[in-house]
């Protein structure tokens, strides 16, 4: 193989309960890259569209990823990127994650395909690092694993895929307007009562209980937020607004997607989550702020080659 186009999908990291350890994928939602061998050492950037990103290979998400597989595997070859980003940067929908994972995946395919699948989350990890500062793994994991993810351990890495209910869907709201990672983090508290710290853990415990047993019940209580959701909100215009159009409307839980501003709503069912859609779209429709709205399946398989 000396070409690849893939499906990189977005994806809503923290999940109300699993702050940083939590993330599913979007089933269609997400960027689209290409990818191709040179006869030339090194990683080249050719075509940059729907986002302001740099060409500098150290600087991007994608560029750094797939030098640092070229580098490890001591590879005779170079490879040229195409970025077609359809997942804005700041959006809360891990923009950079679809770059760094889908880097990830494509140069393992180039490579036929040297790597496990936790390997190239450590890759599309440096990535992360380089687009936020930070390397964590819960949107790049979500992306190449499909599906819901926990990411268990980062010493070492271990990554847990957890089962999808059936019926279960998600809807977003992405306003257009960019909430920084970092701004996101400096909000919160530095340090957490242990009353909450103890609620958090067992919301994050019976929510994936119920994925295990699509008890939807469950996992609709288990929906909380009481460590990042109460300092971010801020962030977020009418996110209350927001919240509560989608719960009076059957949504399951209403939450951040990431560091936001996209919102995410789970439902039971594709009507439900139809209906929510249009109740949280009329709270936007009212204001002067531009947004996108997404409603989608959970995304098992994660990338997929086009």
């Amino acid at each position: 193989m000396d070409k690849i186009k893939i499906f990189s999908p977005a994806t809503v990291a923290n999940v109300s309960c699993g702050f940083d350890a939590l993330g599913f994928a979007l089933n269609n939602v997400g960027d689209e890259m290409i990818f191709e061998k040179t006869g030339t050492k090194g990683v080249t950037i050719s075509n940059i569209e729907g986002a302001n990103l740099p060409y500098a290979i150290k600087h991007n998400a994608a560029g750094v990823v797939a030098l640092a597989m070229l580098n490890q595997t001591k590879a005779d070859i170079g490879i040229d990127i195409q970025l077609i980003k359809k997942v804005k940067p700041g959006s809360g929908l891990g923009s950079s994650a679809s770059s760094a994972a889908g880097a990830a995946f494509a140069v393992n395919e180039l490579l036929e395909k040297p790597f496990t699948r936790l390997e190239l989350v450590e890759f599309a990890r440096i990535g992360e690092r380089v687009a936020c500062g930070s390397p964590i793994a819960d949107n790049v994991a979500a992306v190449i694993y499909g599906g819901f993810i926990l990411v268990k351990s980062y010493h070492p890495l271990t990554i847990v895929k957890l089962p999808v209910p059936k019926e279960l869907m998600v809807t977003i709201i992405h306003p257009q307007i960019e909430v920084r990672t970092e701004d996101a983090r400096n909000v919160l508290q530095p340090a957490i009562p242990i009353a909450d710290a103890v609620r958090q853990a067992a919301n994050l415990a019976g929510f994936i209980s119920s994925l295990y047993t699509s008890d939807y019940k469950l996992l609709s209580k288990s929906l909380v937020d009481v460590i990042a959701e109460p300092y971010r909100k801020g962030l977020i215009p009418h996110f209350d607004t927001v919240k509560t159009a989608g719960l009076q409307n059957g949504a399951l839980g209403v939450g951040i997607s990431g560091s936001g501003p996209s919102i995410f709503a789970l439902s039971k069912g594709e009507d439900t989550a139809e209906k929510v859609s249009n109740a949280i779209r009329e709270v936007y429709q009212n204001t002067t702020i531009d947004f996108k709205m997404y409603t989608s399946a959970i995304n098992q398989q994660g990338i997929k080659i086009l």
